[in-house]
């Protein structure tokens, strides 16, 4: 994707990625993002949950947040998305590492007010969740949507940067008597638990059963 020298990767930058298909990848893996924004000199960074459109980022939340104020003005902001692979265990702690897949995202918001487009973004926030949720469970009633705000962030530039593989040591720590390797780290989803406020026999639906047993 087209990157400026804002989104260059600098420091090993054989490590960078610039291609659509690598970065809207781990966007779309990741659970949450990170989206930072500054208000009168202020820096802040606030995680939230995203979906995403072709090439915009949508985010939503309370028509009282700062963040999205901010973005609905069309100030810039920049989000970031990781997910660690794994722990880089090398023979000398100077050379420990992660394992890791990031993206980091540069654009401008924009405040959509539509009933359509909420919907539309609101409904990719949910698949980004559990894909086949927005069909089971009930939509935002009017009320709801008039209490929530929802941005698209158009995607200007974007920046992937991946570490894989084993620890780099030095020459002369091979002959360390130290264990060295990689700890492989992933998210795994657990068992389901049922609310049991109510409706503690209803089946569970085969989109979630299949997150559950990771198929």
């Amino acid at each position: 994707m087209p990157s400026s020298a804002r989104g260059r990767v600098r420091r090993i930058p054989d490590r960078a990625r610039y291609d659509r298909e690598t970065v809207y990848a781990i966007l779309d893996e990741a659970p949450i993002c990170h989206v930072a924004f500054v208000v009168d000199s202020q820096p802040f960074v606030i995680p939230t949950l995203h979906g995403r459109l072709g090439d915009e980022l949508v985010l939503h939340g309370a028509k009282a947040s700062r963040m999205l104020k901010h973005a609905a003005a069309g100030f810039p902001i920049s989000v970031a998305a990781t997910l660690v692979d794994g722990i880089v265990l090398a023979r000398s702690v100077f050379h420990h590492s992660m394992n890791y897949r990031s993206v980091v995202l540069f654009g401008t918001g924009r405040l959509v007010d539509d009933v359509a487009g909420k919907l539309e973004a609101l409904k990719a926030i949910s698949d980004h969740l559990a894909p086949g949720r927005w069909e089971d469970a009930r939509l935002p009633n009017a009320k709801e949507l008039a209490a929530t705000s929802v941005i698209a962030m158009k995607i200007e530039e974007a920046t992937a940067k991946i570490r894989a593989g084993g620890p780099n040591d030095d020459a002369e720590d091979y002959a360390l008597p130290v264990w060295a390797g990689v700890l492989p780290l992933r998210m795994v989803a657990g068992p389901l638990e049922a609310d049991p406020k109510r409706h503690t026999d209803e089946p569970v639906p085969v989109y979630l059963a299949a997150l559950e047993t990771g198929s």
